[in-house]
Order: C-alpha cells, then sequence, then structure tokens
C-alpha cells in the first residue's frame, strides 16, 4: 500500500479539505507519524500536521504562531522533495498556496482556507467518500476545538511526571 493511502493519511486529507477541521488534522497525521517515523522531526509527515497546525493559529487570528509554524513546514516539505509522501498532491501548488497564506499572514488578514491538490484519483475518491461521513462544524467550535476537548489524560499524565520526579 502506498504511505498515502494509510487511512489515516486519507482521514487527514479529508478534514482538510472537508470541513476544515485543522485541529483533527494535527491528531490523526501526528498519530500516523508516531506509528511510522516517532522523533523525526523532519519527516514529510510533520510538515502536513505543521501545516495544518499553522492554519489553525491563522484562524484563531495568532499571526506569529501561524507564521512561525507555516515557514516551518515548508522547509520540511523543501527538504524532504522528493519523497514517497509527496507523490499524490501537487507540491508545487501547495507551496503556492502556503507562501500566499504567508503574505496575508504577514499583512494580518483574515483567514483564508485552501484545499489539498490532490492530484490521484484514488486517493480523491477516498478522501471524497470520507468527506462525506464528517459532520457539519460551527465556526466557535472549529476555531476553539483545543479547548474544548477533554485533556484528563495529558493532566494526569502531567501530574504522576512531576510526583516521580519528586
Amino acid at each position: 500500500m502506498h504511505p498515502l493511502f494509510h487511512p489515516l493519511f486519507v482521514d487527514y486529507c479529508s478534514y482538510f479539505n472537508g470541513n476544515e477541521d485543522y485541529f483533527e488534522c494535527h491528531e490523526v497525521l501526528e498519530e500516523y507519524w508516531k506509528e511510522i517515523a516517532p522523533g523525526e522531526k523532519q519527516h514529510p509527515l510533520v510538515g502536513y500536521v505543521q501545516l495544518a497546525t499553522g492554519l489553525y493559529h491563522w484562524r484563531r487570528g495568532n499571526f506569529v504562531g501561524a507564521s512561525r509554524i507555516l515557514q516551518k513546514a515548508m522547509t520540511i516539505f523543501e527538504k524532504n522533495d522528493p519523497s514517497h509522501f509527496y507523490e499524490y498532491l501537487n507540491m508545487s501548488d501547495l507551496l503556492e498556496q502556503m507562501h500566499n497564506s504567508l503574505q496575508l499572514i504577514q499583512e494580518a488578514q483574515h483567514f483564508v482556507a485552501f484545499k489539498l491538490p490532490i492530484v490521484n484519483d484514488g486517493l480523491q475518491l477516498l478522501v471524497s467518500q470520507k468527506i462525506t461521513s464528517l459532520p457539519p462544524l460551527s465556526t466557535q467550535f472549529i476555531m476553539n476545538k483545543h479547548m474544548l476537548r477533554d485533556r484528563s489524560d495529558i493532566l494526569a499524565a502531567r501530574e504522576a511526571k512531576k510526583r516521580s520526579q519528586h
């Protein structure tokens, strides 16, 4: 199986191009990255994670964070070219869209979404099918998803770590 047909990458593309849930994009692709290249911070999947994170920050009006993380994503994409992880997307188009977004961010312009330029019919079909099952999300929910999730497991792990250090 081609790495871009992995269900978590299909989910990433679906959230990105479907309901623009960039927080969920980050979550599913981070899981995939941890499966295949944990700790490899320059891996192409990290670029995709950072792309979604940058758009999430921009939508929330965090221009500094958005600019910084999108520039990191572009660096990873350019550094890893060519890669199997780029084969089914038009990467020059994606980089151009990212560059245009950075221009808007640096001008403190409002968020503007764009689509991942998928060029493989098989991947596009899987993504389109998945999109039909995605729930519509309110702008308020999508902008503040990081604050609305259940973080009890993260907080418990932090507390356990603190206790073990003392």
